[in-house]
């Protein structure tokens, strides 16, 4: 017997940046115009990774962060607690 395919998962849009801190206990920007756009990414997972990549090439900086919005809670705000979402 054959199997039903797997329904597809939903999209769940996270936009990965970031850059240059003014101090270490905020995340006011040194400059916006030096602000890196790393990307959108359609999970959390890939989202963590491209993240985790960017953070780890830039560790001798103390002051470069990298940060990852929940996209698809702008978009969809009644939907927060979804599966493989987690802060």
């Amino acid at each position: 017997m054959k199997r039903a395919p797997a329904p597809p998962k939903k999209q769940l849009l996270h936009f990965v940046f970031g850059g240059e801190l003014k101090d270490f206990n905020s995340t006011e920007f040194k400059n916006l115009d030096d602000i890196e756009i790393v990307g959108l990414f359609p999970d959390h997972a890939s989202a963590v990774a491209a993240w985790r990549a960017k953070a780890q090439a830039s560790v001798d900086n103390a002051q470069m962060r990298y940060f990852v919005a929940h996209l698809h809670r702008l978009i969809e705000p009644g939907d927060h607690e979804e599966e493989g979402d987690e802060e």
